[in-house]
């Protein structure tokens, strides 16, 4: 009996198996990443020529073109130490976990085992006690076949959110790089505006301290005390906003770092000197960069994620066939009993049909958020388009500002030296003077202010083309320690030292 069981067992399971694989391929879209028409052709005459090789560019250590060794520093630390990035590899590790969990619904999703026992003890009035014990245990096996491709689809949209994952990290790195060297950069151009400010500040004093001398001595007006008085505290009073400014971006740079306000020793010694960056050579740099740029990735595999999600809603409209058995076991201590074994196997179907339109609603708005994603992918793209033009042009323009702020900053020298000789000498009053320093002390803020707004501004391209990330790996995501953390609470299994799987290449999907 047990043998005919058996093969009726196998029989089932072959049965369903073969209908299994016969069956239709799975609902819902098959994904494929929407093409963007006008990417081919847009090409303004500041990226040169469409089509252009990039092979020559590399943009994953940009930062290394600026000839700095602490901002290569204070990069690799952020890259080691900031939250942000941080959480990014923990996502990822995340959707490997959420990976597995969709993998394995491909088996068997019932496994039980379950056991029992008891005894029970009688006391009759003769004063005779009898006992005896029954036990009994079961193994059950369910197996929902994935006739409509709905595990098939699951698994398929979480590799998709896998890979969604690890180019957000990608993204997160592009970000953090370009956030720590336009601080960086940002604190020495600030710096450098104190000491102008400073330099000036003396220089007013000085002139203020002459024209105070000489009113005491009734050899000058009251006004050109005022006036120099105004001055010299107009330009004090420019100082502790400008500090205030500095610790700003100080404490900012800090919290890319992980550290505490003022806890950055790297800075103690720098200098406020910012470098004189040869001219970007915007006609290297085809616009199809902006397809491949992180964020762009990310809603690219978001959207195959979701279209997954469509057949996954569309399977719950069909019957879902099973294959089940039980293989149990009882007994007891009696001796008028004999133990018991059982089979039990077979398919079961179920089918929701009164569902009150609730299963074709999910389906319906799973749909429309699968158009969602695709207009945000086509959104990131033109996002991406805009924040390259606008970079682009704004180095363009801080390029051809910075010789005609540094010529009005000559002319303003000369202008001071000449208005301070005259009034020496006596041919001019001392209006000149004042108006000459106020003049020089603005052309040489204005002049610095936008050299720091063209290193930005290369920065701020550098980040819009996609630069400044590399390939996330096991060992890069998270720290050691925090690896080790994780091990110590749970169960990884290989999932914190197993090499993590890369995105495929632009234009192809799960």
């Amino acid at each position: 009996m047990i043998n005919r069981l058996l093969r009726s067992v196998t029989r089932s399971a072959v049965l369903t198996a073969t209908f299994t694989l016969i069956a239709c391929a799975p609902l819902g879209p098959d994904h494929q990443e929407p093409q963007v028409d006008w990417v081919a052709e847009w090409q303004p005459e500041l990226y040169g020529q469409a089509g252009q090789s990039d092979n020559a560019l590399d943009l994953s250590a940009w930062w290394l073109r600026f000839n700095d060794p602490l901002l290569n520093q204070l990069i690799a630390t952020a890259r080691e130490q900031s939250p942000s990035l941080k959480i990014a590899g923990l996502r990822i590790l995340e959707s490997r976990a959420v990976l597995g969990v969709a993998t394995g619904l491909q088996y068997p999703q019932v496994q039980q085992l379950s056991a029992s026992g008891a005894y029970v003890g009688q006391k009759r009035g003769g004063g005779k006690y009898r006992d005896f014990t029954s036990s009994e245990a079961a193994f059950s096996l369910g197996w929902e076949m994935d006739f409509w491709g709905r595990f098939r689809r699951g698994v398929e949209s979480a590799d998709a959110a896998y890979f969604a994952s690890v180019t957000a990290q990608h993204d997160a790195q592009v970000l953090l790089a370009a956030q720590v060297a336009s601080l960086y950069y940002g604190i020495k151009t600030t710096m450098q505006r104190i000491e102008i400010a400073q330099n000036n500040l003396a220089l007013q004093q000085r002139s203020y301290e002459i024209t105070e001398q000489l009113f005491d001595r009734g050899q000058d007006s009251e006004l050109d005390l005022q006036q120099a008085k105004s001055q010299y505290l107009s330009t004090q009073a420019s100082i502790p906003g400008l500090r205030l400014i500095l610790q700003q971006q100080r404490n900012a740079l800090g919290v890319l770092l992980a550290r505490a306000p003022n806890d950055l020793p790297e800075l103690e010694r720098i200098d406020s000197k910012l470098p004189q960056l040869r001219a970007l050579s915007i006609r290297d740099i085809p616009s199809q960069l902006l397809l491949r740029r992180p964020d762009v990735r990310t809603a690219a595999w978001q959207a195959a994620a979701q279209s997954a999600q469509v057949g996954i809603a569309q399977a719950d409209l069909y019957p879902s066939l099973s294959l089940f058995g039980t293989i149990g076991w009882s007994g007891d201590s009696l001796a008028a009993t004999n133990d018991v074994l059982s089979v039990a196997a077979g398919p079961s179907l179920s089918w929701n049909i009164f569902n009150y339109g609730r299963l074709k609603n999910n389906v319906r708005a799973q749909d429309a958020r699968l158009q969602q994603a695709l207009e945000g992918y086509r959104a990131s793209v033109l996002n991406a388009a805009r924040e390259i033009d606008d970079a682009a042009n704004r180095v363009a323009q801080t390029e051809a500002s910075q010789q005609i702020l540094d010529d009005a900053l000559t002319a303003a020298e000369r202008s001071l030296a000449i208005a301070t000789r005259r009034y020496r000498e006596g041919y001019s009053d001392f209006q000149r003077v004042l108006d000459a320093q106020a003049s020089t002390f603005r052309q040489s803020d204005r002049a610095i202010s936008n050299h720091g707004d063209h290193i930005a501004a290369i920065i701020g391209l550098y980040q819009a083309l996609g630069g400044g990330w590399e390939q996330a790996t096991i060992d890069n995501i998270i720290p050691d320690t925090m690896r080790d953390t994780l091990d110590e609470r749970t169960d990884w299994g290989d999932l914190l030292e197993a090499p993590l799987g890369n995105p495929p290449e632009q234009g192809t999907s799960p």
